[in-house]
């Protein structure tokens, strides 16, 4: 008999990291973990972790054979800096790997008879304004506006949401039967802080990175303008967005692609904040004209109304409190400071 799972890969990465210490703390359910890299100490020993590529057919064939999977969280991503490098990479991992996962979630719930759920973090990535003029006027984007990303990882994302909507709503639409289909769900995370792993190559890093050098005592360039403006959540609301998301009654969803967020700030607001906790942080801003381009492209805020709504979601983390009691604390800690 196999056993009954609840599928994380990419759980290496900072939100498979977080999502993993909350679910063997909180959940009953078995994990079988999935990542390039293997699992950092500390780690509950319960966790099934396999150290190997989503792109491996033979790999993902096995798992199935021996695996329930009950619930994908689908994490593993190449980011959107490193995406820019290795445009052909980011297409084989970001795109390639999912349609394998999803194909694989297909089969499952043929084979069971009921949809697999298939949750997939999506990006602000996956929207593209075309100037500062419209990113001012349009401030709370809506999910169906400006998809028109400017980055392969933003293609990717927006192209894999609507992968995943086609498994849901009209795979194997022309079979003589009706077919099982997936229950894809995605949401769109603004850019993620966490307190307690290192930024790993996203464009929005540097609200995370001027934390984490000024805990350490190093100068930080800040790679955007100090008007530069996007949304930001605290990774415990990112992990809380997942799991509520997962939970929801699917009666209850009117979309398959939510946005959430939590505070809207300035890199000039954050440099502030920072200051606040660590009066000799070594601050300036220096744009990287390209990158900078990339952030211009994204909203000022998101309209989240509709998670809202629909399943319930309000983040816990505003940004006073996602300062002073989760990121400022823990760095610390972090750091032994």
């Amino acid at each position: 008999m196999r056993k009954k799972v609840i599928m994380i890969t990419g759980a290496v990465g900072e939100i498979g990291q977080a999502l993993v210490n909350y679910l063997t703390k909180e959940n009953s359910t078995n994990l079988l973990t999935m990542d390039l890299h293997p699992m950092p100490s500390g780690f509950d020993s319960s966790v099934t972790h396999i150290q190997g590529d989503i792109l491996d057919d033979a790999l993902l064939s096995r798992l199935v054979s021996e695996y329930e999977i009950e619930v994908i969280f689908h994490l593993a991503a190449l980011l959107s800096t490193r995406a820019e490098f290795t445009p052909g990479l980011a297409h084989q991992v970001n795109v390639n790997g999912t349609m394998r996962l999803l194909q694989l979630a297909a089969e499952h719930s043929e084979r069971s008879g009921r949809p697999t759920r298939f949750i997939f973090p999506s990006s602000i990535a996956a929207y593209g304004l075309p100037d500062l003029e419209t990113k001012q006027r349009d401030k709370n984007v809506r999910e169906w506006e400006w998809n028109r990303p400017s980055t392969m990882y933003g293609c990717n994302k927006l192209y894999c949401e609507l992968l995943g909507s086609y498994y849901n709503m009209s795979y194997q639409q022309l079979a003589d039967r009706t077919p099982t289909r997936v229950d894809f769900r995605s949401l769109r995370f603004p850019g993620l802080i966490s307190a307690f792993t290192l930024p790993s190559g996203g464009t929005s890093d540097y609200a995370p990175e001027m934390i984490h050098a000024a805990a350490r005592g190093v100068t930080y360039n800040c790679f955007v303008r100090e008007d530069t403006r996007i949304p930001f959540m605290a990774m415990p609301d990112a992990v809380d967005a997942l799991l509520r998301l997962s939970a929801a009654s699917i009666a209850t969803l009117g979309q398959r692609v939510y946005n959430v967020t939590s505070f809207s700030l300035s890199a000039e607001e954050i440099r502030d904040l920072v200051l606040e906790s660590f009066p000799k942080a070594q601050i300036s801003f220096k744009p990287d004209l390209k990158r900078q381009r990339i952030v211009d492209s994204w909203p000022a805020d998101l309209d989240d109304s509709a998670a809202r709504n629909d399943w319930g979601w309000k983040p816990v983390y505003n940004v006073r409190r996602a300062f002073e009691t989760y990121l400022i604390p823990n760095i610390r800690k972090f750091y032994r400071l």
